[in-house]
């Protein structure tokens, strides 16, 4: 789960690094397909809700951290949840980094009619569908019992 997370955020803050030193604030370049790259900054959570949002969102997130990660520490056998924890916490940690730096996340993935993500935002869709796939899922993984 760890390894997850951390995968995650290093991928995500070292992407925004290189759009950061590539692309001025409001620039777009086209991608591939109605796929842009846009630098832009989102202050809210998901599709700019709570747009000023402040301590407000990062109250959310971290209540939210500290619900998934204390699910997990009471079933970390449960399948698929290791991975869907350490992709949404990946993300968030990713995002809160920039909440906390910045004030805001940046954003540059900005797909025909979609609002614009990143890869933070992906750890954390993917982890959620994991998580919800895990819950889902039938009880815990056991060990065999040892003869």
């Amino acid at each position: 789960m760890l390894a997850t997370a951390g995968g995650i955020l290093a991928l995500d803050q070292a992407s925004k690094a290189a759009l950061v030193a590539t692309l001025e604030p409001g620039e777009r370049r086209d991608l591939t397909l109605g796929v842009d790259l846009v630098r832009v900054s989102n202050e809210g959570i998901a599709f700019g809700l709570l747009d000023d949002g402040g301590a407000v969102v990062l109250a959310i997130t971290v209540i939210s951290l500290v619900l998934v990660v204390g699910w997990f520490a009471t079933a970390p056998r449960r399948p698929m949840l290791w991975l869907g924890v350490g992709l949404l916490l990946g993300g968030a940690l990713g995002n809160l980094v920039d909440r906390i730096r910045e004030g805001a996340v940046t954003d540059f993935i900005d797909p025909l009619l979609w609002p614009a993500f990143n890869l933070a935002d992906v750890g954390i869709t993917l982890g959620v569908a994991a998580i919800v796939l895990s819950a889902l899922a039938p009880g815990e993984v056991r060990e065999a019992p040892v003869p």
